[in-house]
């Protein structure tokens, strides 16, 4: 994962939510202030099972890497 320069903190493992993902990701909080907003990594390999949120919808913002949809 370093052959990208992170702009965000990579986080702690996102043991919390590991149901909506096949291999790892990281999960840091950003701000809760306003909207909260968080920093998700996802090591190579990694898969997303996605997920509705029921109090609100989730916005994705690539910031290195290649991602599939």
């Amino acid at each position: 994962m370093n052959e990208f320069k992170h702009i965000f903190p990579l986080g702690e493992k996102n043991d919390a939510n590991a149901r909506y993902f096949i291999e790892q990701s990281y999960l840091a909080p950003l701000t809760f202030e306003g909207i909260p907003f968080f920093n998700v990594t996802f090591e190579p390999g990694c898969r997303n099972n996605w997920h509705i949120h029921h109090k609100g919808g989730q916005i994705f913002f690539c910031t290195a890497g290649t991602g599939w949809y």
